[in-house]
């Protein structure tokens, strides 16, 4: 049930927000395994999918996203058990909206083959739609959406396919303190409909964050312990909840959910679609290193495998994909874009955050004590 506080007063909004996000679960369960991957496929010297797959089971794996539904790349993964989210690209969506029926052609002929073999769970329409200049796609993208879940449930698999978009944190106005999140006057009106829409067929809000460029664009005034997520440091207290946060990435995941309550959808969980740090930049993108990438990644890893919840819902882990499985070495943009990998193509690791140690290792002896959120509601 969505709940709608704009009426109230801000100090009113938040202790009700408190309350509710501290003290209940909101409807979500608790998943098993929250840790999952992007693997991008933006490079011409990338091993086959299956030699992929075969990584990815060793690594122990069970989350991965790709950016299209390239058909090596489903049948690779049939029997696997992984959970896959495919994607429609931007330029499909306006038709998708217009024409129920090419929603359909599409799952039919993109998806439907290899299910359930292949554990399709998730349908990422376009990519960070609502902070491009396109008018026309930003519009289409919400009925784009319904007439694909009419898709799945006509063909039965409504159930076990979930219809989202990714969404860049460009979408929020405000990201700090995460109390004070709210979406831009652009965003706000579309992120209306989508969450209606993810309320309704329950499915989560996906965001792609990234504290890397905000310690780039800022370095002397932005924290590196804090954008890194490095647990033992003072960090950040939102003077308005009193809540303490040491990871960044934490925070700005609460400002996401902070902004969709007050639209009345506080109720939808927030999931990270991509989140990583580049271990190689140019002269001017400051803390694109090595070490500080194993850094990010492996502070991340550990609060996944001790089940930390963000300050605000500290009960639910928090779902998250990094980016990305392998460097890239065709994406364009800055040296920074071709090199957010674990592993270089060969599949030698690029650096090692320890995921190799999760297929020999309990999670209770990879464990990172990570500061305790303060739980205490001062209104």
């Amino acid at each position: 049930m969505a709940f709608t506080l704009l009426s109230r007063s801000p100090r009113l909004v938040i202790c009700a927000l408190l309350c509710i996000f501290l003290f209940s679960e909101v409807g979500v369960p608790r998943r098993a395994s929250a840790l999952g991957i992007n693997y991008g496929q933006v490079g011409n010297n990338l091993p086959s999918p299956p030699h992929v797959v075969q990584l990815l089971t060793s690594l122990r794996i069970g989350k991965v996203r790709i950016y299209d539904v390239n058909p090596q790349v489903l049948s690779a993964f049939a029997g696997t058990g992984i959970e896959l989210i495919v994607t429609v690209p931007d330029d499909l969506v306006p038709g998708m909206a217009a024409s129920a029926s090419q929603a359909l052609q599409w799952v039919t002929a993109g998806v439907r083959p290899y299910f359930p073999a292949t554990r399709v769970t998730g349908i990422a329409v376009g990519n960070e739609v609502f902070t491009g200049d396109d008018e026309q796609l930003k519009a289409s993208l919400v009925p784009a959406m319904r007439n694909l879940h009419a898709a799945l449930a006509q063909l039965g698999m409504d159930t076990y396919v979930r219809v989202s978009t990714a969404n860049s944190l460009a979408v929020l106005a405000t990201s700090y303190p995460p109390s004070q999140g709210v979406f831009t006057q652009d965003a706000a009106p579309y992120m209306a409909q989508l969450l209606r829409f993810l309320a309704d067929t329950s499915t989560p809000f996906w965001i792609n964050a990234y504290p890397y460029f905000a310690y780039k664009d800022d370095p002397t005034k932005v924290s590196l312990d804090y954008a890194l997520s490095n647990p033992y440091h003072v960090g950040a207290v939102d003077p308005y909840t009193h809540l303490q946060y040491t990871s960044m990435l934490y925070a700005q995941v609460d400002a996401v959910t902070f902004a969709a309550a007050r639209l009345g959808y506080g109720n939808v969980p927030v999931h990270v679609s991509e989140t990583g740090w580049p271990s190689k930049g140019d002269a001017n993108e400051a803390g694109a290193t090595v070490e500080n990438a194993r850094q990010y990644n492996r502070n991340l890893l550990m609060r996944q495998v001790s089940g930390e919840g963000t300050p605000l819902r500290p009960k639910l882990r928090l779902e998250v994909y990094l980016f990305a499985l392998f460097n890239e070495d065709m994406k364009p943009g800055p040296t920074s874009e071709r090199n957010y990998g674990l592993y270089q193509p060969d599949m030698s690791m690029v650096y090692n955050v320890g995921l190799n140690q999760l297929s020999t290792t309990s999670a209770a002896s990879l464990s990172l004590a990570t500061s305790p959120a303060t739980r205490t509601v001062r209104c």
